[in-house]
């Protein structure tokens, strides 16, 4: 009966919250800079969100119930992901003290070229996720190494981010393991292999172009930096007790992925296990954690607790090493977790007052021919993905709003499937406010605005799918 005394509003009333969250995060991102995320774009979300129930109390009818029930619906469902956040705190802080990614970044600088780094680093994150199924278990585990191997060789971090999340976007969006594949194909109805081979049609050419940007980039590298990477080595071989058989740790983990164990318990006995290593290889940076100078069991202990919750800094003589094998532990997540929390209020609460219904509405009206559709829903994709900060939500809204439409004009589920992925999935790490473009900021300490340029694969791909579109290749048409 609730609904029934809704009155729906119309495009222009609900795209006063969207102005005002616009508006808003461009002053405070000019005003904060990289320190926006500190609390200046939570304040922005909790603000637009207001907006938004003003609006829906007073033009729409909608009570305050029911507005209270969509946004702590929508934090419900995310629960998963804030565990996973804090999960990945603690095994970045593990795998740094512990050694793991200094005994990766130690044979990385010696295995891979400076010329071939950036293509190498995009190709290995794709097949890591191809077989996992996880860009986010990807980008915390082998992604978090291939940073500091980037930056030791003199990368610029936006294109080290770059081409870590074009690889392990690609590997998420391919692989049948992925939760965000299996979802855009029950979605919408398409058989999932059906839909993961439908998507080499557009996938394919975006990673081929992504390649070969990245094989140029690196071999205009300038190779001078090579004794700075000397330098880099020899630092971590001083501070760190480096050795193969710190690898168990990585391999045990990888393991237990491919056997498809939940994400929360891989997370976190890779993180345990961290720790037991960081007992026996590193025991005097655990000491040198606490701060105090102290030996023994107690300050062992306290150094062990800290190396998982708390940021830790240790001092290997040099500046940038010091920045690169520094930690935030559990707690660096917190302004993470605060951001998505009020990023799930607003898109409750648009939700649940029809105003991204309204607007998405207005989408429909270009969807008289085939280029048009397509394009419509690529919009639509990135619309909700902006709108509700969540992957997960923007592919359900946009399979239930458009599978009927597809299927009057003709075309087959699989188009739908596929465009949402093109659309939605990978250009959600692009997005600052949304979950996964906070994740991966947050996991490589990169801004999401400094790596948005240097993701090519990630930019491509919506592109990619309005051009096949327009071209009509593979795409047939039912009676």
């Amino acid at each position: 009966m609730e609904n029934n005394s809704i009155k729906e509003p119309s495009p222009l009333l609900s795209l006063a919250p969207i102005v005002v969250l616009v508006g808003l995060l461009f002053v405070t991102i000019r005003v904060f800079g990289s320190d926006a995320l500190g609390g200046g774009s939570q304040i922005v979300l909790l603000a637009a969100t207001a907006v938004c129930c003003l609006l829906a109390m007073t033009c729409c009818k909608v009570k305050w119930t029911m507005i209270e029930a969509a946004i702590t619906k929508n934090v419900a469902g995310i629960t998963p992901a804030l565990f996973i956040l804090l999960l990945i705190g603690a095994l970045s802080g593990s795998w740094m003290i512990s050694g793991v990614a200094p005994t990766l970044i130690y044979y990385g600088l010696q295995i891979i070229h400076p010329d071939f780094y950036l293509v190498s680093a995009c190709v290995i994150c794709a097949v890591v996720s191809l077989v996992t199924g996880s860009s986010w278990t990807t980008i915390a585990t082998i992604g978090i190494a291939l940073m500091g191997i980037g930056q030791a060789q003199g990368f610029s971090t936006g294109w080290i981010a770059g081409a870590i999340i074009s690889g392990a976007y690609f590997g998420d969006k391919m692989s049948p393991l992925s939760d965000t594949t299996i979802l855009a194909s029950s979605t919408t109805g398409t058989p999932l292999f059906t839909h993961v081979r439908y998507m080499l049609v557009t996938t394919v050419p975006s990673i081929l172009v992504t390649l070969v940007v990245f094989t140029v980039a690196g071999f205009m590298y300038d190779a001078t930096a090579t004794t700075q990477v000397a330098v880099y080595a020899a630092v971590l071989e001083e501070t760190f007790h480096i050795s193969w058989w710190l690898l168990v740790v990585p391999v045990v983990t990888m393991a237990l992925i491919i056997k498809r164990v939940p994400s929360l318990v891989v997370l976190f006995l890779s993180a345990a296990l961290a720790g037991v290593v960081a007992l026996i290889a590193q025991p005097h940076l655990l000491h040198e954690i606490t701060g105090n100078g102290e030996q023994g069991f107690m300050s062992g202990f306290k150094g062990l607790w800290k190396m998982f919750y708390d940021s830790t800094n240790i001092d290997t003589g040099n500046v940038e090493v010091n920045g690169l094998v520094a930690t935030r532990g559990m707690a660096g997540m917190i302004n993470t977790i605060w951001l998505i929390l009020c990023a799930m209020a607003f898109g409750g609460a648009m939700a649940v007052s029809g105003m991204l219904k309204s607007i998405t509405s207005v989408f429909l009206r270009f969807m008289k021919r085939r280029l048009g559709m397509v394009a419509a829903t690529v919009t639509s994709g990135l619309f909700f993905n902006l709108t509700t900060a969540d992957q997960y939500i923007s592919i359900i809204l946009s399979g239930n709003m458009f599978k009927d439409v597809y299927r009057k004009q003709g075309y087959e589920n699989r188009l739908l499937s596929r465009t949402i992925e093109d659309a939605v999935t990978v250009t959600s790490p692009l997005i600052p406010w949304n979950t996964c473009g906070l994740t991966q900021a947050t996991i490589l300490g990169v801004s999401t605005f400094v790596y948005f340029p240097y993701c090519f694969f990630n930019l491509i791909s919506p592109l990619m799918s309005i051009t096949v579109a327009a071209l009509g290749y593979k795409i047939v048409r039912k009676d």
